[in-house]
């Protein structure tokens, strides 16, 4: 008898936990009732699989809704405010700083300190601990649990935080979709040697150049957005059980410690460049919150913030990192070594 592969639960598990996410009336139901779901299961010790290619196909519809937000009128804002979304996504760099101090404290060695420290993606920041010699496991382990905070914390804060709002539903154009969602996944496949998360950034370019260069105005149905929700939350949810939470805990006690002060400092300094700039404060706050690209974005949909303004923060940063992560690495261990 040929045995199920050890993934076939862990859909069904996230599905139970989002519908009861749901019927609780939380934010972003079906990836935080999906996420709790599958690490309390993998929790109890039933170590259930992630779903081979979950969260990429996840990425590419929750891409795809993103990039449609990104209008004429949307496009020519974020470009007025250039100059404070670089200001923005520079200050969240800066704040990698904080975690940096707290693990050098502790006794951690450098690379490992300023490698788990930087708000990049987890492979990305784990590929460059490497090569520096640093303790990759525990990078990765520092970002997987900096994500699950953001994913846990940032929709239920800012959610208690915000007045209810319902705007009008955009009207959803399947014709469109047709043509958009191939033309995205075609993008992600060409752009997968290049780029750090080809499967955000393909669908969400073509989604974005053709939302404004045409003037769309369309949504994704509601069933596609949850689904995006739902695969991504599965596949997080899928890297944490006892033994992750039992590795290192006083080194993942800083790590939350660093997470949290990150968060509070992002926070103010969102609100501050809001104030001066004169643009919308809760938008930049959770734009420069030290979290994914995919989970910000999609809490500020669900909140009705400017997701092109909170999507153009996340992506700016990523590349800051990705481009300046290194160097500044090697300038610090010169300047040490002299």
């Amino acid at each position: 008898m040929q045995r199920l592969p050890g993934w076939w639960a862990t859909p069904l598990i996230g599905a139970l936990g989002g519908w009861l996410a749901t019927l609780a009336g939380w934010p972003l139901p079906w990836m935080i009732g999906s996420l709790l779901a599958v690490i309390l299961v993998r929790c109890s010790g039933w170590r259930v699989g992630d779903l081979p290619h979950g969260r990429k196909l996840g990425q590419v519809l929750v891409a795809t809704g993103l990039g449609l937000h990104f209008t004429r009128e949307v496009l020519e804002q974020v470009v007025s405010h250039f100059g404070v979304i670089f200001a923005g996504a520079l200050g969240t760099l800066g704040l990698s700083l904080i975690g940096i101090l707290i693990l050098r404290r502790a006794g951690v060695d450098r690379a490992t300190s300023f490698f788990a420290s930087m708000p990049g993606g987890a492979s990305e920041m784990a590929n460059l601990a490497s090569r520096h010699g640093a303790d990759v496991q525990r990078v990765a382990a520092a970002h997987s649990l900096r994500l699950l905070l953001v994913v846990l914390i940032i929709p239920a804060l800012f959610a208690w935080k915000l007045p209810a709002a319902e705007p009008l539903p955009l009207p959803v154009d399947l014709r469109w979709l047709a043509v958009l969602l191939p033309a995205g996944l075609a993008a992600a496949l060409l752009l997968r040697r290049w780029l750090p998360n080809p499967w955000m950034f393909g669908p969400l370019l073509v989604c974005g150049l053709a939302s404004a260069s045409l003037d769309l105005h369309i949504a994704l149905p509601d069933g596609l957005g949850a689904m995006g929700q739902w695969l991504i939350g599965c596949s997080l949810g899928s890297h944490f059980d006892r033994p992750f939470f039992r590795s290192a805990p006083a080194f993942l006690a800083r790590v939350l410690l660093f997470t949290l002060l990150a968060m509070l400092a992002a926070a103010g300094l969102g609100e501050a460049l809001g104030w001066l700039a004169e643009i919308d404060q809760v938008s930049l706050m959770l734009g420069m919150m030290p979290g994914g690209i995919a989970e910000l974005s999609l809490t500020a949909e669900a909140l009705h913030l400017s997701v092109a303004l909170v999507t153009a923060l996340q992506v700016l940063r990523l590349f800051l990192v990705l481009s300046l992560a290194e160097p500044l690495y090697r300038l610090w261990r010169r300047r040490c070594a002299q």
